[in-house]
């Protein structure tokens, strides 16, 4: 068994053994979605978010791709992909980090600290920059709006091809209407 194999496989049983509900894809170790959580005390506190996880064959030399599956107002995530702009994943990613630590360090510290000079949403990040309090309660209507329990678990089962919905999967606003958190 080779190396990034046994790591592979190392990470995600400690992903599987954590708090977090991961759901692998055809029992596939490389790739599973995993629930998370926003961090309390920040506009994303209390959505829930189906994260994409996929490990390339040289994990863990290279890094994880992730994305979120269900909308999320932020400037470093791209709300029409999912993508995320987090350095520590895209440019410094270290063999020494793991899986957890996406979930309980990296994710979180990305939410609570946005960085609107390095956007993948401009209009988030201009937002954040003019007027904090309108970013604020854009994200809060988000959360609200496609961040709710039911819409992490339906999470990519509602794919649409309008324009303004996430290519990974999202609701329309009368589905997420009728959702509740």
């Amino acid at each position: 068994m080779s190396t990034p194999r046994r790591r592979i496989e190392t990470d995600v049983m400690k992903l599987l053994m954590s708090d977090y509900e991961v759901d692998l894809v055809e029992d596939n170790m490389q790739e599973f979605h995993v629930l998370f959580i926003g961090p309390e005390d920040t506009p994303f506190s209390g959505g829930h978010w189906k994260i994409r996880v996929e490990l390339p064959d040289d994990y863990p030399y290279k890094s994880p791709s992730i994305g979120f599956t269900n909308k999320i107002y932020h400037p470093n995530i791209d709300e029409l992909s999912g993508a995320v702009c987090l350095d520590v994943i895209n440019q410094t990613w270290s063999p020494m980090f793991d899986m957890v630590n996406i979930f309980d360090v990296f994710l979180p510290q990305l939410l609570r600290y946005p960085n609107p000079t390095d956007p993948l949403n401009g209009e988030a990040a201009a937002l954040l920059m003019r007027e904090p309090k309108q970013y604020e309660a854009k994200v809060k209507d988000y959360v609200i709006k496609y961040a709710s329990r039911k819409a992490a678990d339906v999470g990519t089962a509602n794919n649409s091809d309008e324009d303004d919905m996430s290519s990974m999967g999202s609701f329309s606003e009368d589905e997420a209407g009728d959702m509740e958190m």
